[in-house]
């Protein structure tokens, strides 16, 4: 069994160049701002490509321009046409002619790893995905090396109801790996309990991993940053079991750490560096800010007499 990989496992100068293939997030919680972060929070330098720009904060999504294709293929050719890539991760398509660009973009550069996060609806229940986009998106699953649909997602994908328990996300989940090939982690943050178990379903078999579910609602952009973080760890790692092991307790301190970034006022982001750097609520300049919004105040003013002082 191949022992758990760390970012610490890099030595100077090999850090996993790694690609996101996703929309955008102006608070930064979700999307290629979110991939960005856990890439940099397990030692890989980090790339973007934009599939879709989005108009969303906590609270929900207001709205989602997606760009002529060319647009997209056009920022693909320009990474992979420089830089050799050691991952790609890809969230957000957004529209089957995005979807099919990514596909035919895959075959030219071979990458060696790919994730698939598939993003359909947002953490506030806004549709991602245009209606016609799900036959690109499950060709794109057949052309990746794991996807990580939530429950949701994989009963789209398999087109069954959404799985109740434990066990019908197993079958689903095995399901959907032995009809693509490819392997899948399910995520189980949607089932009922104290606990948040994740299904790993590969050629070798199944694996249950549970843990224990953290209490707080700033769950935005979770999806997007374990499977971003799963690319990163990947290509020092020998399986994606050992790739787990190590995305998953990070995951879980980004939650716990989530409520004191006082991001938002709806499900705020998890805190990606919580290992890395203290949180800003050090400053304290949050609460200060904070405080006089509850006033009726303008943020930014009470930013510029905090510089001032």
């Amino acid at each position: 069994m191949t022992p758990p990989c760390t970012a610490q496992d890099a030595p100077p100068g090999s850090r996993p160049r790694v690609l996101s293939i996703a929309g955008t997030d102006p608070t930064g919680g979700a999307g290629i701002h979110a991939d960005l972060k856990s890439f940099s929070a397990h030692g890989a330098y980090g790339m973007a490509v934009v599939t879709a720009v989005v108009a969303q904060n906590t609270r929900g999504v207001r709205s989602v321009h997606v760009p002529p294709p060319d647009v997209l293929a056009a920022q693909l050719d320009t990474v992979s046409d420089d830089v050799a890539l050691d991952a790609v991760k890809i969230g957000m398509v957004g529209s089957a002619e995005n979807g099919d660009v990514v596909r035919a973009w895959l075959d030219r550069v071979d990458a060696p790893l790919v994730v698939l996060d598939p993003v359909m609806v947002s953490t506030s229940g806004h549709s991602l995905l245009q209606p016609d986009a799900g036959p690109s998106l499950e060709a794109l699953v057949h052309r990746v090396h794991l996807v990580t649909p939530n429950l949701p997602e994989l009963a789209a994908l398999v087109g069954r109801p959404e799985a109740r328990d434990l066990d019908e996300a197993v079958a689903q989940g095995e399901e959907l790996q032995g009809r693509s090939g490819t392997d899948v982690l399910v995520t189980g943050g949607h089932l009922d309990g104290a606990s948040c178990t994740d299904v790993l379903v590969t050629a070798a078999g199944t694996s249950v991993v549970p843990g224990p579910r953290v209490a707080t609602t700033s769950t935005h952009g979770t999806g997007c940053s374990l499977s971003a973080a799963l690319a990163a760890l990947r290509p020092r790692c020998g399986s994606w079991g050992a790739a787990l092991a190590v995305a998953r307790p990070w995951l879980r301190g980004a939650l716990e750490a989530a409520d004191a970034l006082r991001v938002g006022q709806g499900r705020g982001p998890v805190d990606h560096l919580h290992a890395c750097v203290p949180s800003s609520t050090l400053t304290g300049w949050p609460v200060r800010r904070d405080a006089r919004v509850a006033e009726g105040g303008r943020p930014g003013a009470v930013l510029a007499e905090a510089v001032q002082e």
